[in-house]
């Protein structure tokens, strides 16, 4: 019997299965981590991700395809945690988008569309995509299902088709990423979503579907949602080599005002602009959009908005000023001193910073932090968790500090949202973050700190000792389930069964010749004495060094290291 469409209830149901069955299996994506440390967190983010649209739709009253769909897609907008969250966000906002118009039913058709749109608008919010990662397999498994929908109009046969393709593309994922043939093994991210599709078939057949794992116990397995390929690195220019000079930013309410004259499309507008400059970023739901747009004619980017709906924002830098000014040291902004001060309690600047550790939480408030998100490694806040400490915050400028790779894209995807002005300064570690606050310079503009903030990251080396939960060998380094590891930004160099060897020897790999501070920051399972001592035997190996300790009292890791 052919099964030609999906009806309310049964999509209902295919998100509930979908996601029940990710939540069974998170801990086994947890386990797929390249590095044996007790921080993979991959299954933990989807999972949470993906129950906060869960509960969207659980708490919806609407009864059309449209508002689940468009359910689901805010609740893991709000609620997206770690890399690998926000993709899954944004595959899911692209899915609703493709049923903007249905009300009762799926059809074959428009569900493997569905699936497509989820692959584009993802793509599109990724700077750098890399294969062999949860793109490569939300792309071929979505490809899959538009080849079989041309020519079959059972939802069930393109969802199989779907489910299938995910499997395939996922077992392919070691012939497309050295890290993960290394240890021959699949990505994560793409293994969590396979855990859904599998659920949203299971859900309409009313049949157990096989899913191939690997067994954590005897192979070693791997996730990529620190992948730095993700990310573009900054890099200092000169100021003639600045090709679009005004960073423009605008909010619209859509529809609203008297100057509109088109309905919003997202990709027509996205288009657009995307011919008026460079780092583009437009995100947009039913009421507003938000622009980010490095131009030479921002008043074009204004006017065009306005087409759309009422500027409820704006805000324009002249870049070439700002970069001359933090060249020549000036970076004052007086030309923002100058400007009538309003009437507002409102702090010009906030300092917003996920870490987690008491000691760690004084320190950072001690260099002018002023919120706080406890969490960073197993504890990926979410971009709805960063939302609420920037309202918290009560401040004209945000500057956002991640301090861990897995939670940058849902810090800009709140920055992006937020209506307060906000920046992401994109540290890598709690060392990193203590350094860039160096950088930090109230009378300056929000630009121009993140610049110089940024600018700090380059003069410290970050480490950091935490255990070993498995027996495996990665970069040449045999390391033993227990072992202290060393790991120096983001490899791991050392490993010992002493924990106060494996530290001396850490720190000595990250010493240069021109290093003279060690910062020691240690964590809840560490006594001071033991601190003291490893800073006593680096300072007796080296004259020219001198130890800081701190007490971080933070989880997982034992020690978190700076070298400046």
């Amino acid at each position: 019997m052919e099964n030609t469409s999906i009806s309310v209830t049964a999509f209902r149901d295919m998100i509930e299965v979908g996601g029940n069955n990710l939540n069974e299996n998170a801990e086994y994506v947890n386990s797929l981590n390249v590095f044996p440390v007790p921080d993979g967190d991959t299954g933990t983010n989807m999972n949470l991700s993906f129950t906060s649209g869960m509960e969207h739709v659980k708490n919806t009253e609407e009864e059309t395809i449209h508002d689940i769909a468009k359910a689901l897609a805010k609740g893991l907008l709000m609620g997206a945690r770690g890399n690998s969250g926000v993709i899954l966000s944004q595959l899911f906002r692209g899915f609703s988008k493709e049923l903007e118009n249905v009300e009762t039913e799926i059809t074959a058709q428009t569900l493997a569309a569905a699936f497509q749109s989820g692959v584009d608008t993802a793509y599109k919010a990724v700077m750098k995509p890399v294969e062999g990662t949860i793109l490569t397999v939300a792309r071929e498994s979505a490809e899959a299902g538009v080849a079989v929908a041309e020519h079959s109009d059972d939802v069930i046969e393109v969802m199989r088709a779907v489910q299938e393709a995910a499997q395939k593309a996922l077992d392919n994922t070691p012939e497309q990423l050295p890290v993960l043939k290394e240890v021959g093994v699949v990505d994560s991210g793409g293994q969590g979503l396979l855990f859904i599709y599998t659920g949203f078939l299971e859900s309409l057949t009313g049949e157990a579907v096989p899913v191939n794992t690997l067994d954590p116990e005897s192979t070693d397995i791997t996730e990529l949602a620190h992948n730095d390929n993700f990310f573009n690195a900054s890099h200092s220019v000169d100021t003639e080599d600045i090709k679009y000079g005004y960073c423009t930013e605008i909010m619209v309410k859509l529809g609203a005002g008297k100057t509109v004259t088109d309905e919003f499309d997202y990709d027509t507008f996205r288009n657009y602009l995307d011919g008026l400059g460079d780092s583009l970023l437009v995100v947009a739901d039913d009421e507003v959009v938000k622009v980010h747009v490095h131009t030479e004619t921002p008043g074009e980017v204004m006017n065009y908005g306005q087409k759309f709906g009422e500027l409820i924002k704006i805000k324009v830098d002249n870049m070439r000023r700002q970069h001359d000014d933090i060249l020549t040291g000036k970076g004052s902004g007086k030309e923002h001193e100058e400007q009538p001060k309003q009437p507002t309690k409102k702090a010009k600047f906030a300092i917003i910073s996920v870490a987690a550790g008491e000691g760690v939480h004084e320190l950072f408030r001690s260099l002018g932090v002023t919120q706080i998100i406890n969490g960073g490694q197993t504890m990926n806040p979410s971009t709805q968790d960063i939302l609420e400490a920037i309202e918290k915050a009560h401040a004209e400028n945000i500057i956002i500090l991640p301090n861990n790779s897995n939670i940058f894209m849902a810090a800009n995807q709140a920055a992006a949202v937020s209506e307060t002005p906000a920046c992401v300064v994109e540290t890598r570690s709690i060392n990193q973050g203590l350094a860039s606050l160096l950088g930090f310079n109230e009378n300056a503009t929000l630009e121009e700190n993140k610049a110089a903030m940024t600018e700090e990251l380059d003069n410290v080396v970050s480490g950091s000792i935490t255990n070993a939960i498995r027996d495996t060998s990665i970069d040449g380094v045999t390391i033993k389930d227990g072992d202290y590891m060393g790991i120096i930004e983001k490899d791991i160099k050392v490993a010992n069964a002493d924990l106060e060897t494996a530290t001396i020897e850490t720190i000595n790999e990250m010493l240069a010749d021109d290093s003279e501070i060690v910062t020691l920051i240690y964590g809840e399972d560490v006594t001071e004495d033991q601190a003291n001592a490893i800073a006593e035997a680096i300072e007796d190996q080296h004259d020219e060094i001198e130890v800081e300790v701190v007490n971080g009292k933070q989880p997982v890791y034992h020690y978190l290291i700076s070298a400046e």
